[in-house]
């Protein structure tokens, strides 16, 4: 069973009971901590203090870390989630002892609340509740934050797609766009998620007095596991967008340089025709054609023709293909 306690509108506790042993497990929840929440886990725990500050919502770490105290493990996390269409990164802290855990967060991780609740309502569907410990507990959540990631990295393949069939459909303007937005987010997710895996092994040489190592030992190796397979994937699709990027690059530098070839051929052409019409322009007094009743006529059939073998030129030269 579990005991649920709303302590206040932003902090919230479970205890989990399991009847069969003498032993709890405290899960404390806290939403967009402030100077009171602090003031809460400290006066509770004694907490050191900059752990503490770090933990508040107007923080936020650059980095990932574990830190190893005498009473406690200190962490921060940082998983992906989407914001404005864009994939950035959501902090969350964690505090965890012998029989309790304690994780702070702003409000942006849903499946942190969707867990809480389950262990509120169903505690005896989770593997901590058999065997009581924090670090099994802390696991569970993990798996279920990493497993989100899977979404977004099916969101970014389907972006992909899309992509790809604008360039070969001859929207390569509108596919630039797309592949700026997919290196966004796959360079995001990559940068959130490439410390996962060192700071899970940290994890798996945890000691529990209640739990067997190799049980610990077990839940953390598939986290680290699944932190792989996650890189893979979003290595895959980096080396995808780069291919795509360079293909669109390769069609577009492609139509560039025909629209330059066919301005450069008209400007040919049209440069003799110019300086024909400049020198009949000169108005000199011996000028060919210029008293010819049929002078205009001549003029231009002579511009014509020129045209005409300027074109023929370039066809045998092969530069009109």
């Amino acid at each position: 069973m579990a005991n649920y306690e709303k302590i206040s509108s932003k902090i919230e506790k479970v205890v989990i009971d399991n009847p069969a042993t003498a032993n709890l497990l405290e899960w404390i929840n806290i939403i967009d901590a402030g100077k009171k929440e602090i003031a809460y886990l400290r006066k509770l725990y004694d907490f050191d203090i900059q752990h503490l500050h770090s933990s508040t919502a107007t923080v936020f770490s650059q980095r990932p870390m574990v830190l190893d105290e005498d009473r406690y493990l200190f962490v921060i996390l940082h998983f992906p989630i989407f914001q404005n269409n864009r994939i950035v990164p959501a902090e969350i802290e964690f505090f965890i002892g012998h029989g309790f855990m304690i994780t702070l967060h702003n409000n942006n991780l849903p499946t942190i609340n969707d867990f809480f609740n389950l262990s509120k309502k169903s505690p005896e569907s989770l593997d901590c509740y058999h065997a009581d410990s924090s670090a099994i507990l802390l696991a569970e959540l993990l798996d279920r934050l990493m497993k989100d990631c899977y979404p977004l990295i099916d969101t970014n393949s389907l972006a992909i797609e899309k992509a790809q069939e604008a360039i070969f459909v001859g929207k390569q303007k509108d596919a630039v766009s797309m592949i700026l937005d997919l290196r966004h987010n796959i360079i995001n997710i990559r940068r959130i998620m490439q410390n996962h895996k060192n700071i899970l092994k940290t994890f798996i040489g945890v000691k529990s007095s209640l739990v067997p190592q190799m049980e610990i030992k077990e839940h953390y190796k598939r986290l680290v596991e699944n932190s792989k397979r996650i890189w893979e994937m979003l290595e895959n699709q980096k080396e995808m967008v780069e291919v795509i990027n360079n293909t669109n690059e390769s069609l577009l530098n492609d139509r560039m340089a025909n629209i330059m070839k066919t301005l450069t051929i008209f400007s040919v052409i049209v440069f003799p025709l110019t300086l024909l019409a400049a020198v009949f322009g000169m108005n000199a007094k011996y000028m060919p054609f210029v008293d010819n009743p049929f002078g205009f006529w001549q003029i231009l059939g002579l511009m014509t023709l020129l045209s005409m073998l300027m074109l023929i030129f370039f066809y045998k030269k092969k530069w009109l293909q």
